[in-house]
């Protein structure tokens, strides 16, 4: 594993840098939800990641969805911003990141599923199979708000 997740762990290292980065929640007319299985950590998440210089929060979101499953997708709307200071991503490097996610909601506009680097599952995912999955909670509470609809956008 490239990457360990903490959250509310007294012994987790101190963050060290925050990346603006994107998360994206996709479902189709079936109700199932576009997961990947992380490479770097072996969790289910949303597809997402960095901002690259000079691309908007919305041109990240549709790439890297783009990049990590093979789908193309329209951003909707925004589902949250989600900056938990007690969720730190440690890399071997020596970073270690607060997380900063920017999740926003999206419909299917093309593509064929496939994984990528950072990919080793791609698949549809029945809301009630979400239970049976190894998801970060962090990343479970992002799912969670996306799934109501009649939320607001939400603010850490």
């Amino acid at each position: 594993m490239r990457r360990i997740d903490y959250l509310n762990d007294p012994d987790a290292p101190k963050a060290n840098s925050i990346v603006v980065a994107t998360s994206v929640y996709v479902d189709d007319d079936e109700g199932r939800i576009l997961l990947i299985r992380r490479t770097d950590n072996d969790l289910w998440a949303m597809p997402g990641g960095g901002m690259e210089v000079g691309e908007t929060v919305s041109e990240c979101a549709v790439r890297e969805t783009k990049e990590e499953t093979g789908i193309d997708v329209d951003i909707t709307s925004l589902v949250g911003i989600f900056t938990n200071p007690a969720h730190v991503v440690a890399y071997r490097n020596g970073e270690v990141r607060q997380q900063f996610s920017i999740c926003l909601r999206a419909r299917v506009a093309g593509g064929e599923i496939r994984t990528s680097d950072e990919s080793s599952e791609v698949r549809w995912v029945h809301r009630n199979e979400l239970a049976e999955l190894d998801i970060h909670p962090d990343t479970r509470r992002r799912i969670d708000r996306a799934m109501d609809d009649d939320q607001l956008a939400y603010v850490d």
